[in-house]
């Protein structure tokens, strides 16, 4: 006979819960209807070559931004959960509950659908940001700006992005995975009128609402992705799929500029945003909610569903021979946690030394990445070598990016998740040291064959460095936090971001060697290195509730809960 558990109609359910699905459905038309209500404008410029420069936003322009703040707040409304529900845990529902059969399964077409679907995401969510790259020399001519105004935009989209990933984790922790993948979705599509505004300073404030919606995705993506894949294949699965996102995001936004830029302009690169995120939407109904945050929450009979999409059958202890302890246990059935207790408690004992590894290992890279390599260009400059040296330094470099993922990928499944991470840190510091000792009195051709080898040595370690953060940080924290602890790594990169142009221009502005502002840099993703080995968890091979029980430290005398 057919379990009753498992009918048709439930198989089928994924997991989402709307508090109001016609408010999401007609906010999200709404959205779009105001983004296609910013086009004639557009269009109209075509005789001026798309130059928008001092143009009145229009009727249809004023009722189109109306139209999309309202559609978002309407859509938002009808995602989030009600009141009396939201951020409450049952813990009942999961005394004596594990995921062995789940961790121990084989990888099925419903696994490889989910991360193909998941890729796409990242692939789209990478792309955002990418664009700024492409869209920044077009809007420096067009408004005339000069280079420390320009650099105002990545500024404002990185600034964006650090505060989205901290309040999309945390969003992701209270309204579930999916239902965040889809609200971050029509706030791709919203965004996408960046490209339509007359104003610089409307371009700006655009860029950072922008940022706000493309720093959700990342830490969404990766804790649907450790909660929903066995643990046998979770290591290297996880951080190859990310590798390739991530490079996956900055060709599709290249392949972008190639073919529309020179016909629409940089303009048209912001609007891609529209057609990218109604893809999201569509995709989403393969995406199913994670079973272990359904678990959670109380709702058994849909994580039961969507298990068995995988292929498994939900247990409890007392179906099987060997127990384990009890996950979560509490004084009372059920637990409520305020709005921002989760970014809260992820600096409290016992998760704070995992907190300050990955955010310190976050930050090192962020100063890497976007304060040193950013100057890149300028270093090759000041030194004498053509524009298009660098051009062609960093293109080989992203090509050897896709080789050194994979071996990442397998170091970080096969070998040790903590020793590979300490490993690609050291490597990246002692690539900042080779920085430090270049003796630039040497000649041009013997200086650039020593360039050439350092930039590709720091794209690569420094690549393998942030393809393990998010999955890394995704596998250290329980379930109710791993969304907070994920957004707050992917933040702690982006705040590197921040603060490592100002930083490296100023020691630039005091000094022309490359040595102070190599060890300056080097310095944070080296002390990186050290906590992780001293305070870091290995992962690899290990179940997600294995790994978040080491966190529970019990008080003398009292009983030693698992986590979940």
């Amino acid at each position: 006979m057919p379990n009753p558990d498992f009918s048709p109609k439930k198989r089928l359910h994924t997991g989402i819960s709307f508090h109001n699905a016609p408010a999401f459905w007609a906010g999200t038309l709404l959205t779009i209807v105001g983004v296609l209500l910013h086009m004639p404008d557009y269009i109209m410029a075509a005789d001026m070559g798309y130059r928008m420069i001092g143009m009145e936003m229009s009727m249809w322009m004023n009722v189109g931004m109306g139209a999309i703040l309202l559609g978002m707040a309407l859509a938002t409304w009808g995602l989030m959960p009600r009141k009396e529900t939201l951020g409450r845990l049952n813990k009942s529902a999961v005394e004596g509950v594990h995921f062995r059969a789940m961790d121990s399964a084989h990888l099925t077409g419903a696994h490889w659908g989910l991360l193909f679907v998941l890729g796409v995401a990242l692939i789209i969510d990478v792309m955002k940001p990418a664009t700024l790259g492409f869209v920044m020399p077009g809007t420096k001519e067009e408004y005339g700006l000069t280079t420390g105004q320009i650099a105002l935009l990545p500024l404002s989209g990185l600034t964006g992005t650090t505060i989205g990933s901290i309040v999309w984790g945390i969003l992701a922790d209270k309204m579930g995975r999916r239902a965040s993948i889809l609200l971050a979705s029509v706030m791709f599509i919203g965004t996408s009128i960046c490209g339509f505004m007359p104003s610089w300073y409307w371009n700006l404030f655009m860029c950072f609402v922008m940022g706000l919606s493309a720093g959700g995705m990342l830490p969404i993506v990766y804790a649907l992705m450790a909660e929903s894949v066995p643990s046998k294949n979770r290591g290297w699965l996880v951080v190859l799929h990310g590798g390739m996102g991530t490079v996956g995001g900055y060709l599709l936004a290249s392949g972008f500029a190639a073919l529309l830029e020179p016909q629409f302009t940089w303009r048209i690169l912001w609007f891609v945003g529209l057609p990218t995120g109604v893809i999201l939407l569509f995709l989403n109904r393969w995406i199913p909610e994670s079973p272990r945050y359904l678990l959670e929450r109380g709702r058994v009979e849909e994580a039961k569903a969507v298990m068995a999409r995988y292929g498994v059958v939900l247990e409890r202890d007392d179906e099987v021979n060997s127990p384990v302890p009890a996950p979560v246990a509490t004084n009372g059935r059920e637990e409520r946690v305020s709005q921002w207790g989760g970014l809260i408690r992820l600096f409290q004992m016992p998760y704070l030394p995992r907190t300050m590894t990955v955010f310190l290992y976050g930050l090192g890279w962020g100063l890497v990445n976007w304060g040193f390599l950013t100057f890149v260009p300028t270093f090759l400059a000041d030194a004498g070598f053509a524009r298009s040296t660098a051009s062609g330094l960093l293109f080989l470099s992203s090509i050897l990016a896709v080789p050194g993922t994979i071996l990442v990928a397998y170091l970080y499944g096969m070998w040790s998740s903590k020793k590979s991470m300490i490993l690609y840190a050291m490597a990246t510091a002692a690539t900042m040291v080779g920085f430090a000792l270049l003796d630039t009195t040497v000649a041009a051709e013997v200086n650039l064959t020593m360039l050439t080898v350092l930039v590709v040595m720091l794209l690569v370690a420094s690549g393998g460095v942030i393809s393990m953060l998010s999955p890394y940080t995704a596998e250290v924290f329980p379930t109710h936090l791993r969304g907070s602890g994920s957004g707050l790594a992917a933040g702690s990169s982006k705040l590197g971001g921040i603060l490592g142009p100002p930083l490296i221009a100023g020691l630039l502005a005091g000094t022309s060697s490359l040595a102070i502002p190599a060890l300056v840099v080097a310095a944070p993703i080296a002390i990186s290195a050290g906590v992780l080995a001293l305070i870091g968890v290995e992962t690899r091979g290990r179940t997600l509730e294995d790994i978040t029980s080491d966190d529970a430290i019990p008080a003398p005398g009292a009983e030693a809960p698992g986590v979940l």
